[in-house]
């Protein structure tokens, strides 16, 4: 019996759909549209048209964007917090920043849970876990008393320092419970054991209001996969670059708030390991964004705090991915100083750029690449078919004319905006983290990415360009990649010099006791379970934290100390070595392996790429080119060749400029090197 791998990425054009069959050891893909009013139906659409026997599936992984639509939309069932008394307003207060401190006007978005719906309860226990006020349980049975009779059914708990002691947190579950007998509750101290109260608070909050939709959403999803004939568990991908059953969502649900997000930066670290790079930036470019992410030493970068709006945190690790509005369809404009701009505006699927035909007519990415001839007329295997002339009449009217521009000049200019907005924004995660693109490989994919990867590459002196196999659904392949995943913390502070190493010890071993619980809990084995030990440091007086590695043993906690100090240094410029180190936090990443596809590679037989299908005229600094187009599924692994070089397949387009040269790895990789910098 064949045994497949499927992999699904929901987006918000497409779903993508990869196959992998262990025997054969070949991948194939998919793409259907995508049904935002039911991700599902989208879903079960791909299963079809990759004629896939879900009976022979063995590993079914699934990226989704239920999560973040629902918190985008607000589209929440009625749902209630329950509070301290005193401190119904913490949600709402924040901590009083603004996304762009110089607009009065652009306010933050309200808090997830209104004001009417938040209560409030005596009880007070002080930072040390010392009671000071007992939870009034008559208070608290009035609340869970009036919540009953509204018919609200989705509540969370968040009370002061219930990260010392969440023995107040508790009761109230339990009265709510016993009240509300169909309720599904969020405790604070439950999701999050942290000190301070506005993260905790709000990302309590958005697990609460998600738990409904996204475990019905899951649960839904399993069981058609189950009717189906797949006899697995249904693995979920979530923000911190791991995978969840259904059984760990209906608890965590907020954890795949950044689902989709995440695949592409899991795929880029699979690529860059296999292509040698142990630096690497990747640029996943589709129709109206672009999310970059970076891989350094071999280790995807990790955040302990985001949010997918701003002023609502999630604390929670989740991989580090900046996402701006840069894409196929961002709309090129020239603003009130009369100044040229790109995105983030989108003509989006609908009416999508003005070359599709569709109702758009203003310019966009896509319009100016098909004017400069790097995109042709005809897309996705002939699907999709371009009008080149709505294209020149876009751009000719909101751009060329008003800036008394050529048209090609008009287009190129488009283009290199959208590259520049690009290159800054990995400038953000990588020199302002203390890393130098130079010493970096650029992984470009998503449907547009590869047509903009060199440029970008370009403008940061990146080398090497590498473009994977299948660009516009590398994204889903991720899902593929991942092992189940949790993350476990505890607030421990103190100064490092006055810790005792026994206190550290028998804390970790106390998450390492729920890590392995939570394991068994999703049918790991102990001889799949890893677990990792990290501390969050600072140098005492600070605010902030950075999270190192800690090992075990007596000299670990000095180890962990000195990585602290040369972190610091990379990212900040400066290590104070005489500053006390104070401990904020002990955190576990408890990993339960999952097997991976086998790929195998190509043997490499240098060569030419034979004949184009075609010879056509494309822009390129300044002038035209005659430029050799080439179909890439008759390009094998050796094949070598020079730009300029269009190489157009299913889901992508690649664009090889003048004066780099290309080859095909052993991987099915493009690898393109720029000018002086091919080694």
């Amino acid at each position: 019996m064949t045994q497949l791998r499927v992999a699904v990425d929901v987006g918000g054009t497409f779903t993508d759909v990869c196959i992998f069959d262990d025997q054969a050891k070949t991948m194939r893909v998919t793409k259907v549209p995508s049904t935002p009013h039911d991700p599902m139906i989208a879903v079960m659409n791909g299963v079809k048209r990759g004629e896939i026997n879900l009976a022979d599936v063995s590993l079914f992984s699934h990226g989704t964007t239920v999560a973040t639509n629902a918190l985008i939309t607000r589209n929440f069932p009625k749902a209630a917090l329950v509070t301290t008394k005193g401190f119904r307003d913490v949600i709402e207060i924040r901590d009083g920043t603004k996304d762009d401190l110089w607009d009065a006007y652009n306010d933050v978005p309200g808090p997830y849970i209104r004001r009417r719906d938040r209560f409030e309860v005596t009880e007070r226990i002080d930072y040390s876990g010392r009671v000071i006020t007992n939870l009034d349980e008559d208070e608290a049975r009035k609340v869970a008393a009036l919540l009953r009779k509204r018919g609200t059914t989705t509540i969370a708990v968040c009370f002061m320092n219930s990260f010392a002691d969440s023995r107040h947190e508790l009761r109230m579950r339990e009265i709510l419970e016993e009240e509300i007998p169909e309720a599904t509750v969020t405790t604070s101290a439950e999701i999050l054991p942290e000190m301070f109260e506005y993260g905790r608070f709000n990302t309590a909050v958005a697990n609460a209001v998600l738990a409904p939709l996204v475990s019905g959403y899951v649960n839904r999803l399993a069981h058609e996969l189950k009717e189906g004939g797949y006899q697995g568990d249904l693995l979920l991908l979530h923000s911190g670059g791991g995978s969840m059953t259904p059984r760990m969502v209906e608890k965590y649900p907020v954890r795949l708030a950044a689902s989709g997000i995440a695949a592409g930066a899991i795929s880029a670290q699979h690529i860059a390991a296999q292509c040698g790079y142990a630096n690497a930036v990747s640029l996943d470019m589709g129709g109206t964004s672009t999310d970059i992410a970076l891989v350094a030493d071999g280790e995807l970068r990790v955040t302990q705090e985001w949010s997918v709006e701003y002023g609502h945190p999630i604390i929670f690790p989740s991989i580090e991915v900046l996402t701006i509005g840069a894409g196929g369809g961002s709309l090129a404009h020239i603003d009130i100083a009369g100044s040229l701009r790109n995105g983030p505006q989108s003509a989006g699927a609908d009416p999508g750029p003005a070359c599709y035909d569709t109702g758009g007519d203003q310019p966009t990415n896509t319009d100016a690449n098909v004017v400069l001839g790097r995109l042709g007329t005809s897309l996705a295997g002939g699907a999709k078919h371009l009008k080149r002339e709505l294209s020149e009449t876009a751009i000719r009217r909101v751009i060329a004319e008003p800036l008394g521009l050529g048209l090609e000049e008009a287009a190129e200019s488009i283009v290199r905006v959208a590259n520049a907005n690009m290159a800054d924004a990995v400038r953000l995660i990588s020199i302002r983290r203390g890393y130098d693109p130079r010493d970096f490989a650029l992984l470009a994919f998503g449907g547009a990415g590869a047509l903009h990867g060199v440029d970008v590459a370009r403008e940061l002196n990146i080398p090497t360009v590498v473009v994977p196999p299948n660009p516009g659904v590398t994204s889903a392949m991720g899902c593929l990649l991942v092992d189940i995943q949790h993350d476990l913390s505890q607030m421990h502070t103190g100064l490092a010099s006055d810790i005792d190493g026994r206190e550290i010890e028998a804390a970790f071993l106390r998450l390492e006791n729920e890590a392995a619980s939570r394991l068994r809990h999703e049918g790991v084995g102990e001889d799949q379970a890893v677990l990792q030990r990290l501390v969050s440091m600072r140098y005492a007086g600070q605010w902030r934290s950075l999270v190192v590695p800690m090992g075990h043993g007596e000299d670990a906690l000095g180890y962990a100390v000195e990585a602290f100090h040369s972190q610091h240094e990379r990212e900040f410029a400066f290590r104070n070595d005489e500053t006390p180190v104070e401990i904020y936090q002990l955190q576990l990443k408890a990993i339960g392996r999952t097997p991976k596809p086998n790929f195998q590679p190509e043997t490499i037989i240098p060569g030419l790429p034979g004949a184009p299908t075609e010879v056509r005229p494309v822009y390129f600094d300044g002038a035209w080119h005659d430029t050799p187009v080439y179909d890439r599924t008759t390009m094998p692994a050796g094949t070598e060749f020079a730009g300029p070089a269009i190489i157009n397949q299913l889901d992508s387009t690649v664009v090889v400029p003048p004066q780099c040269r290309a080859e095909i790895d052993e991987w099915l990789n493009i690898r393109i090197h720029l000018e002086g910098d091919a080694k």
